[in-house]
């Protein structure tokens, strides 16, 4: 996969820039990984990860996110509230470092979210992460170069570039959670008592009621005004946006029909 970070693409040699081997960074990934979720159930395991993913790293947080198709996606886990804020950001604008890297299926690194390139290219959402504190976002594709299943997104309190030792650690980081989510089982009710490999292997359970909420808030919307997907959810984002709320909350209120979207006159 590319890397987009001012044009330029990212080095992938054999070894990090202090010498040391590829497998050794792979090893260590895989290790701090394992421990930050062993012994956790499958509920609390994902934040664990999450947070293991931001400490092998200069970054600030972390968060997963899942794409179930091209109009819906929902936050796995997140490392703090402002990485689960900033990836809610991103559906609700429909733009930002996320939203990029699903479409290109490359990372993209916007090192200086306060001024210069990055801030042209997302005015809004740079503005709305600077409200939350948050100066540099990573975002790196899960899944392959035809497909993009997700993104792991990773922000920084002040700004500056990834190192070229650290993007490849991140690359590293990428590819284990990549690895985890397409290894999921289907149907975690098939071990009604799965051990630590099992347990990992469920936790994409908790996030499929967000994907249902917002697919049946999107066809509700549909229903009422004859429209299609993609502008169902342009809908939704448009009411989440103007009221200063995220597109979770707003599909939570159009089931329990607080929230009703009406064709005028």
């Amino acid at each position: 996969m590319r890397s987009e970070q001012h044009g330029a693409e990212a080095d992938g040699g054999a070894e990090a820039e202090d010498g040391a081997p590829l497998d050794q960074d792979r090893r260590r990934i895989t290790e701090v990984l394992a421990a930050a979720v062993t012994g956790l159930d499958r509920y609390r395991a994902p934040e664990a990860l999450c947070r293991a993913c931001a400490g092998l790293l200069p970054v600030t947080g972390a968060s997963i996110s899942l794409t179930a198709s091209s109009t819906v996606r929902t936050i796995w886990c997140a490392s703090d509230d402002t990485a689960a804020r900033l990836a809610e950001t991103q559906y609700t604008l429909g733009d930002g470092p996320c939203r990029s890297a699903l479409e290109l299926a490359s990372p993209v690194l916007a090192a200086d979210l306060t001024q210069g390139s990055d801030v042209r290219r997302w005015p809004v959402f740079a503005q709305q992460a600077l409200d939350l504190g948050v100066r540099a976002a990573f975002s790196l594709p899960l899944g392959t170069s035809a497909l993009a299943i997700g993104t792991l997104d990773l922000y920084r309190d002040s700004p500056g570039a990834l190192s070229g030792r650290d993007l490849r650690i991140a690359l590293l980081v990428r590819d284990a959670v990549t690895f985890a989510v397409l290894n999921l089982h289907q149907d975690p009710s098939e071990d009604p008592d799965p051990g630590p490999d099992g347990g990992v292997a469920s936790w994409v359970a908790a996030a499929e009621a967000d994907h249902a909420e917002a697919h049946q808030a999107i066809g509700m919307i549909m229903a009422s005004l004859g429209v299609d997907p993609d502008q169902a959810l342009d809908r939704l984002r448009a009411h989440a946006f103007a009221h200063g709320r995220t597109v979770s909350e707003v599909a939570r209120d159009v089931i329990a029909r607080r929230i009703r979207f009406t064709s005028p006159g």
